[in-house]
């Protein structure tokens, strides 16, 4: 098989639309050396260029000529040209979108939606913004062979908003990368605490300060929870941090309430498996991988009614409407001081991990490109 990945993402994105794609790409050249892997990427960033074990099998391709210098439109019209040269069986688009004149050549398409945000809750984008990702992503769904969901959630919602038939959208979920399937050991666990002042206990969440992830609302119901551990945020700030750092200076709480610095990946397993209870309040997402990082680290996790997080969870975490502070209150301090309750969510966390592992969802996925190049 000679299969080619929009991969700008997997060489330049440090958030969730890249683990995916390293997640993929990484996985299958692993699992599946046989075929030919081409990684069309407009650009590379150090940090991500060793991301997969070098092999003759795969082949990065970056825009030449005139296409240097119009990068973005290359991946938009410039691509097509690239995969029938190379005559590929089968192009994956990892990230939401596929080049737009894909059908000219004849590859099959297949594209990865993640969600539909901007559809589900618009006034946290910008019109542009809105219009840009609408047209893309519906014109993606018309233009795939098959569509992949990162969740029951997303299918739903490119049934709903795009009227697609239910048919042709495949269901296969993501795991976390695999640095958090391992243990860290004693000392590396201490020199993280020590180089970033992390508390002996401490309540850990993950992700993008924005008003989503309805960090203010985790920052209340810590607060009043009466658990006796800190507060740790990890996750780069926006314009919201400003009402976290308000209510953290008007209730005088600076010495409790930590807002990591930037987190070098390779230290985030350990700053998860030292963590007494994870929360993840988010108000929507298309999946939600920081709940699966935390239950393979070992952590009871609170995370939200609704949306796609009892895909994510199963029956290993707790599950709180997010707009409810008094509930979500009484789960930080159950899930961090009741002791029979936090060792059979971290039992069921382990064991609903296990479903997410490249053995499980690379062969499914592996499966539908078969499938697809058959029909």
């Amino acid at each position: 098989m000679h299969i080619g990945f929009d991969a700008k993402r997997a060489f330049t994105n440090n958030s969730g639309l890249g683990n995916y794609s390293r997640f993929v790409i990484s996985s299958l050249l692993h699992d599946f050396p046989q075929n030919n892997y081409q990684l069309y990427t407009p650009r590379i960033n150090e940090n991500f260029q060793n991301f997969y074990s070098v092999t003759p099998s795969a082949h990065v391709v970056k825009p030449q000529g005139l296409w240097e210098k119009l990068s973005a439109a290359w991946r938009v019209l410039g691509l097509t040209s690239s995969i029938k040269e190379h005559q590929l069986d089968l192009f994956h688009g990892l990230s939401n979108e596929l080049p737009l004149n894909i059908r000219r050549s004849k590859a099959k398409a297949i594209v990865t939606i993640h969600d539909l945000i901007f559809l589900h809750h618009p006034e946290l984008y910008k019109p542009i913004d809105r219009a840009i990702y609408n047209y893309k992503f519906r014109r993606a769904c018309e233009q795939a062979h098959r569509i992949i969901a990162i969740s029951q959630q997303t299918k739903q919602d490119i049934i709903n908003f795009f009227h697609t038939d239910p048919a042709k959208i495949e269901v296969i979920y993501q795991d976390c990368d695999p640095i958090f399937h391992q243990a860290c050991d004693s000392q590396i666990k201490k020199n993280v605490q020590e180089k970033y002042g992390l508390p002996e206990k401490y309540l850990l969440c993950v992700g993008t300060l924005e008003p989503r992830k309805n960090q203010l609302n985790l920052l209340k119901a810590w607060h009043s929870s009466g658990a006796a551990i800190e507060l740790v945020f990890v996750g780069r700030r926006t314009a919201y941090y400003d009402q976290l750092n308000d209510y953290v200076k008007k209730h005088k709480l600076e010495a409790t309430v930590h807002f990591m610095p930037y987190i070098p990946f390779q230290e985030l397993p350990a700053i998860y498996q030292m963590a007494t209870t994870f929360a993840y309040p988010s108000i929507f997402e298309g999946f939600g991988i920081p709940i699966i990082e935390a239950l393979n680290s070992g952590v009871p996790v609170i995370t939200s009614t609704d949306s796609c997080f009892s895909e994510a969870g199963g029956k290993a975490a707790l599950y709180i409407a997010p707009d409810n502070v008094h509930a979500l209150a009484q789960a930080i301090y159950e899930a961090s001081t009741n002791q029979p309750l936090r060792s059979q969510m971290i039992k069921d966390g382990y064991e609903h991990a296990l479903l997410f592992r490249p053995e499980v969802t690379i062969a499914q996925l592996y499966q539908l490109y078969k499938q697809v190049l058959q029909e």
